[in-house]
């Protein structure tokens, strides 16, 4: 060898190097976010169909009417069952010309009961029962209703109640 200042130097480059390539790999590689396709934005997406389901349900269908079809489903709980999921899976499953959706969903109603406190909580209606392996997002509506709610023999009068949907896809 003629000279070999040079040698130091070289050896500090390639270890400099390595420790970049090391330090690059070790930040992508820990702060990667593995999630399986973009399962976020489906349920998104599911969420705005089923909140968008329940406004349609909580419009009255005209001026004569006063009280929307999810008033009177939840005021009559003798036939609301039936007429919610009918209603609740046209609005869901729809999809015009493209596939059908399937849709599954669970619904009830929650309120509070009057003196008490106590919170109570009355199942709707449900597409088929959860089984816990689904991944399902909820769906909520504040509704104002006139109705007798517990204990017996409460007084008919307008009070709130939180209609939750749970929707999942099948």
């Amino acid at each position: 060898m003629v000279n070999d200042k040079g040698q130091l130097y070289t050896i500090e480059g390639v270890a400099a190097g390595l420790i970049m390539l090391l330090t690059a790999y070790m930040v992508v590689g820990g702060t990667s976010i593995y999630t399986p396709g973009d399962a976020h934005i489906s349920d998104m997406q599911l969420e705005g169909l089923g909140s968008d389901a329940l406004i349609l349900m909580d419009i009255a269908p005209n001026s004569s009417v006063m009280e929307s079809p999810l008033q009177q489903m939840i005021e009559n709980d003798s036939y609301g069952g039936g007429q919610f999921r009918n209603m609740f899976m046209n609005y869901t499953n729809a999809s015009g010309y493209g596939p059908k959706h399937d849709i599954q969903f669970s619904a009830n109603y929650t309120y509070v009961v009057p003196g008490t406190g106590t919170i109570m909580s009355t199942a709707i209606n449900s597409s088929r029962n959860l089984t816990g392996g689904e991944h399902a997002v909820r769906v909520t509506r504040w509704v104002i209703v006139n109705k007798k709610l517990p204990p017996v023999g409460g007084t008919l009068e307008n009070r709130a109640v939180l209609v939750e949907v749970l929707l999942w896809r099948d």
